[in-house]
Order: structure tokens, then C-alpha cells, then sequence
């Protein structure tokens, strides 16, 4: 069974479950950009590709905003796989990410979203621009973080760490320019401004202020996770790595299909660490939901995600340490581009690791050295005992009087009840 996806018709985009209508909008895996397309078209047509994969950097511009306003949550008619496969909830007893602020840089965040509102703590534009999200790439990334849980208002959709606090560091509009440092300046921003987490869902060239920006968020101890980036199909073998998760220290995140499949438009030539759900996703924008995207932008968050409730349950580790408790906890390659394989929430937070383990280790999953706590024995209920043995008795006497019984009657029977003669004694002998 396939998840929720994406379905163009006359009235816009629309929400539906693939056992309804089959995703009508959808191009081959790689064509297809992460946001789906916002413009009207009959069900039974296909909008031509884009190229588009993830949000480019965008020069500062003045033009009018044409921000998506998303579908109702009523159009979510099942628990989004993404939700499913990663079962997040799990680890929900011990944390929900609070404590820890995750910076989304990317094209902006709708704070009127009602699963985002009073979420966002401060906000960057160095676009220039607006701080709303007119493209919608940028809250779509932060509500798979942080959406809150409103399952009790019937809203299927729920963000990894929905007590996170997050940082709007706008870089884009979604269009593409050759300035490459505007990137660079969001991420600085949020790591001097309070971010534990950042994600960026974007792949940038490799430049000399690029990797300034990712050595000051290392300072301030600051994991930047970062989408492994997307190849069209008129790239495939001229691909390059993206940056910044080609950087040492990021944790790259590739995309995987609801089978578990690395997406063929994940970039394998990209270092990869751990992978996520990035096709047919669902999650918010504007101030409603769109479905049906994919792209490594959406695995990042789900990464990111992780990685602050890893960062909330153990604050004192830093932001290698907390990498590495996610790649020793994933759930293993699968093939080229897979890394340390799917991301493993509940495990990420629970297992019992020594804080300085790294990857690859032979004793990197063996408990932290020390005394462990063993449970005492629970004390002998002596009540419940003599009771157990008075009936065990009680059921063994009866036992033997029953075995007797039926060894007796029967001879009782055959003699009329009457008694058995005492055989006579030899004559000499005493009778005493």
C-alpha cells in the first residue's frame, strides 16, 4: 500500500490516498522539482518536468509574492508513510525536542501555519525581500521538523520534534542567481543566534564563504545537517558533489522510496552519512498541506529532526558526538548512497552508547563502562506461598484417598462387606 500522493485537477492541487487516484502530477523520479507544481491542470494531464531540484539561491528582488496556500487537512486521508516507516512517536516518552532550536534555512517560514504558530523565534532575510515564504519550500522543511501534534483535531501530519523552537534564516525566493553569498550569511546568522540544529535543504557549489560559514557553526557547536541534492536525469553522470553536506563534519542525508529503495534522483556523489523518506511526502504550507513531494530537501528535515531530539536528550554532547550516535544507530547500508543506511529515531535516543564511540567501532554499541543497574529480586510473598502449598496438599490428599478408594470398594463389593477370616496358625504356636 502506498501513501498519500499528489493529484492536479481543476480545483488546484489535492491531497488523496494512490488507492483513490493514482498521482496523476507526477513526473519520472529527478524531473520532478521538491515543491510540486502550483499551477492548475486537468487530472488526466501531465504537467510537462522542471529541472528545478532543490531551492536556489535567490538575488534580492521586490516582486509580488504568490505564496501556495496548501490544501485542508481533511485532504490527508491516512497517516503519512514517512511517519510510519520512521515511527518517531516511539521515542516521544523520552523526548520531543524541547530545549533545542533548529535554524531552517531556506526560503522563509509561514508562522501563520496553525501546526507552526509561535514556533519561530527569530528570523533573517538576506534576501532583502520579505520574510514571508513565497516559494513554500521553506515551511514544508519545518513542519516536517516541528509541526505540532493536532491528531486530536483529526490532522494525520506530525513533525519529528514538535517542541523545538526554529529559526527562519531566509536565503531564497526559490529562483535561481549567481550570488553564492547569501548561503553562507543565513548560515552564520543561525549559528550566532542560537541555532543547536541547522538544516539546509539546498545543494551550493563549494566556495571559499561557504565553508567559513560551516567552520563557524562547528565553533559554536552547531550540527548542520544538509540535503544530499538531487539529480535531474539530463545531469546523470555529470553529476558533482553538493555542498555543504559533501563537507566533513555535516551530516549528509540521501533520500529514500516508501520500500526503502535509495531514490534514483539522490546524489551518490555527494558523501553520504545516513538516508530518509524523500518521495511522496507530505507536509505543511502555507496555511494548509501539500502532498506528493520528494527530494533530498524533505530527508534532510527528517534528519534534522532527529538529530534535536538526540541533542535534547543529550545536551552536554556535542555536535560530532550526536552525529555519531545517529550513524552508529542507523539501521545499516543498503547499496551505493545508502550510508550508514535509515535513520533510526527511538534508537538514536535510547541506546545505551559511551559518549565518545565513533562509527565503525567494534565496541561502539556496548554499554557505557561502569556498574550497571540489574533489577533486585521482588520479595517472597510468603502469604501467597503457604497458600499455594496448602492447596497443592490439599490436592495430593485427595489424590491418595481417591487411588485408595478404588482399590478397596471393589473388594468390599465382592465380599458383601463382610470382614476377611484371620488364617489359623500352626498347631504349637502362641496366638499371643
Amino acid at each position: 500500500m502506498r501513501g498519500a500522493g499528489l493529484v492536479a485537477g481543476a480545483t488546484g492541487l489535492a491531497l488523496t490516498t494512490a488507492l483513490v487516484l493514482a498521482p496523476a502530477a507526477s513526473a519520472a523520479p529527478g524531473d520532478r522539482p521538491d515543491t510540486a507544481p502550483t499551477t492548475k491542470a486537468p487530472a488526466t494531464k501531465k504537467p510537462a518536468p522542471k529541472k528545478s531540484s532543490e531551492p536556489k539561491q535567490q538575488a534580492p528582488s521586490g516582486g509580488q509574492c504568490n505564496k501556495p496556500s496548501g490544501q485542508p487537512a481533511s485532504a490527508i486521508t491516512q497517516q503519512p508513510w514517512a511517519q510510519r516507516r520512521l515511527d518517531f512517536e516511539q521515542a516521544w516518552p523520552i523526548t520531543r525536542g524541547a530545549g533545542v532550536t533548529v535554524a531552517v534555512v531556506d526560503s522563509g517560514i509561514e508562522a501563520a501555519h496553525p501546526q507552526l504558530k509561535g514556533k519561530i523565534a527569530g528570523s533573517f532575510d538576506a534576501t532583502h525581500t520579505t520574510p514571508t515564504d513565497c516559494y513554500g519550500h521553506g515551511t514544508e522543511v519545518a513542519g516536517i521538523i516541528a509541526a505540532s501534534d493536532q491528531r486530536r483535531r483529526n490532522v494525520p501530519f506530525v513533525g519529528v520534534a514538535p517542541q523545538v523552537k526554529l529559526l527562519d534564516a531566509k536565503f531564497t525566493t526559490g529562483e535561481s542567481t549567481d550570488d553564492n553569498t547569501l548561503l553562507p550569511k543565513a548560515i552564520e546568522w543561525a549559528a550566532e543566534h542560537g541555532a543547536n540544529v541547522i538544516n539546509v535543504s539546498a545543494r551550493a557549489p563549494d566556495t571559499t564563504l561557504l565553508r567559513q560559514a560551516v567552520q563557524v557553526a562547528k565553533k559554536h557547536d552547531v550540527l548542520i545537517v544538509a540535503a544530499a541534492g538531487n539529480v535531474d536525469k539530463d545531469e546523470r553522470g555529470k553529476e558533482s558533489a553538493g555542498y555543504p553536506a559533501n563537507y566533513p563534519g555535516v551530516l549528509s542525508v540521501a533520500a529514500v522510496d516508501e520500500s526503502g529503495t535509495i531514490s534514483d534522483f539522490s546524489n551518490h556523489k555527494t558523501r553520504i552519512d545516513v538516508s530518509a523518506p524523500g518521495q511522496d511526502i507530505i507536509s505543511t504550507v502555507g496555511t494548509g498541506y501539500i502532498g506528493g513531494q520528494q527530494g533530498t530537501s524533505f530527508s534532510a528535515p527528517y534528519a534534522a529532526g532527529v538529530a534535536a531530539l538526540v541533542r535534547s536528550r543529550y545536551p552536554k554532547l556535542n555536535y560530532q558526538q550526536v552525529i555519531n550516535r545517529i550513524l552508529i544507530t542507523a539501521e545499516g547500508g543498503n547499496g551505493q548512497g545508502s550510508g550508514y543506511g535509515m535513520i533510526s529515531p527511538l534508537q538514536a535516543v535510547s541506546a545505551v552508547l559511551d559518549a565518545n564511540a565513533k562509527p565503525g567501532q567494534a565496541s561502539a554499541a556496548r554499554p557505557l563502562s561502569g556498574p550497571v543497574p540489574i533489577a533486585h529480586a521482588a520479595p517472597v510473598d510468603h502469604r501467597t506461598r503457604n497458600i499455594g502449598l496448602g492447596i497443592a496438599g490439599g490436592a495430593l490428599g485427595l489424590t491418595v484417598l481417591v487411588a485408595f478408594g478404588g482399590a478397596v470398594i471393589p473388594m468390599g463389593r465382592r465380599r458383601g462387606w463382610k470382614p476377611g477370616r484371620i488364617p489359623a496358625l500352626p498347631t504349637g504356636e502362641n496366638r499371643d
